[in-house]
């Protein structure tokens, strides 16, 4: 049965992710040192204890990405492989060290600098994202077009059929809810973000980024990763544009999910603090099988649909 492995994008940190598995995994342990070493700072402390750093999306990405791949590495660790890999937004930074495009120790200091970047472009109270529950997907895009007449607004998620965020500048958001509203959506719910990433705001960081990646090495896929921004598997020569797009286009993950059924996968194992992707995996496609892995317990069950799968 053909599995693949999706990566937990930014929002999914809390504080003491990853302990459990720290004090009980050598190659968590190991994964958390490298981290520390490339960073020049204790990831643990950032993970592990309450603290003012963990939710500054500088420090989160790195956060979230070491959690990530010392998951994964112990997944590795225990016989499990993915047929192919994807990752939500930050997530398709572990999906591309799972893939061996990075190494980890590149990633962690290159996501750092990636959050740095986009706090910079959009700093808390330049813009707003809000959540569009029910609402047809073409709707949305024709009342973003209408109040882009007045700001920045754009989709910037499109997680499931059911639910799409836009996000912005926020007189433009404001006015595109309104829209909605006008048109009979019932159901719009500011989000709780640090700024409005994947949008057209965030191009001075897309700018940023550009530059580090030009000084990045890019070794091989050696595991198909399907991409964010086309929803399409990435080609080699295309892996680099697509980074420095993505932080400024929208996420397709609900299409990425329908390609990688398309490809054959069954099921589909959430890597990496939370359970966000698993729910919306559940939405868009009752009929593939899921799991994921963030601590013991859900290490034991997930080992246990692999095995059973």
């Amino acid at each position: 049965m053909k599995t693949a492995f999706v990566f937990s994008g930014q929002g999914a940190q809390y504080f003491g992710m990853g302990s459990e598995l720290f004090q009980k995994e050598k190659v968590v342990r190991n994964t958390f040192q490298e981290a520390s070493e490339a960073l020049n700072f204790d990831i643990g402390e950032i993970c592990f204890t309450e603290n003012p750093f963990l939710n500054e999306t500088e420090y989160t990405q790195s956060a979230i990405l070491t959690v990530s791949i010392a998951c994964y590495r112990l997944l590795l660790e225990k016989g499990f492989k993915p047929d192919i890999v994807a990752g939500l937004s930050l997530g398709e930074y572990s999906a591309l060290v799972a893939s061996g495009v990075f190494s980890f120790f590149d990633a962690v200091k290159l996501v750092s600098k990636r959050g740095k970047y986009m706090a910079q472009a959009a700093p808390a109270g330049t813009g707003k994202m809000v959540a569009v529950l029910n609402a047809d997907r073409l709707l949305i895009e024709e009342a973003c077009k209408e109040a882009a007449s007045i700001g920045i607004v754009s989709p910037a998620n499109y997680n499931t059929a059911g639910q799409i965020v836009i996000g912005g500048e926020t007189a433009a958001v404001d006015e595109a809810c309104r829209l909605l509203k006008e048109k009979g959506v019932k159901r719009l719910v500011p989000l709780k973000v640090s700024g409005p990433f994947h949008t057209a705001l965030l191009k001075p960081a897309a700018e940023k980024l550009a530059v580090e990646l030009e000084k990045q090495t890019f070794a091989p896929l050696r595991i198909p990763v399907v991409s964010n921004t086309t929803a399409q598997r990435m080609t080699e020569d295309l892996i680099k544009g697509l980074l420095i797009k993505q932080v400024m286009s929208a996420v397709r993950f609900e299409d990425s999910i329908l390609t990688m059924k398309n490809l054959g996968i069954k099921t589909i194992i959430e890597v990496g603090p939370g359970k966000v992707l698993s729910g919306f995996i559940k939405k868009i496609d009752a009929s593939l099988l899921t799991s994921h892995v963030e601590d013991e317990k859900t290490l034991a069950e997930t080992i246990n649909v692999l095995t059973r799968g």
